[in-house]
């Protein structure tokens, strides 16, 4: 069965920081492109960082360049988002994606940061 499952989000102090985690089972995240979207309320889901397969080039949106690190650990199958400095901006629906022959989501994990 594939499961592409996502934990780590929670409820933060501006400022703080959060580790997202999205770990794979039925296929190898070494074989795809990873990207990490947010959708805050009532706004439309936004791309946050990438990193291509094979690509050690991540891509990070201006809003979190510098603050947010995509990384991934081929031995665990898991990827995550390293968030740091937090701003209430930042509060959302975090999701993670994996780009291949088949494209899988993760079920979204909510970030709240407070003033």
């Amino acid at each position: 069965e594939v499961q592409f499952v996502e934990s780590g989000g929670g409820l933060v102090q501006a400022g703080g920081s959060l580790r997202l985690s999205c770990a794979a089972s039925g296929f190898t995240l070494d074989d795809y492109a990873i990207g990490w979207f947010r959708q805050a309320p009532g706004k439309e889901r936004e791309g946050v960082s990438c990193i291509g397969h094979n690509d050690d080039r991540p891509y990070y949106a201006d809003s979190v360049k510098g603050r947010f690190t995509i990384s991934g650990d081929n031995a665990k199958n898991t990827v995550y988002l390293q968030m740091n400095s937090l701003k209430p901006e930042d509060t959302a629906v975090y999701y993670c994606y994996a780009d291949g022959a088949r494209g899988y989501w993760g079920q979204g994990t909510h970030v709240t940061v407070s003033a």
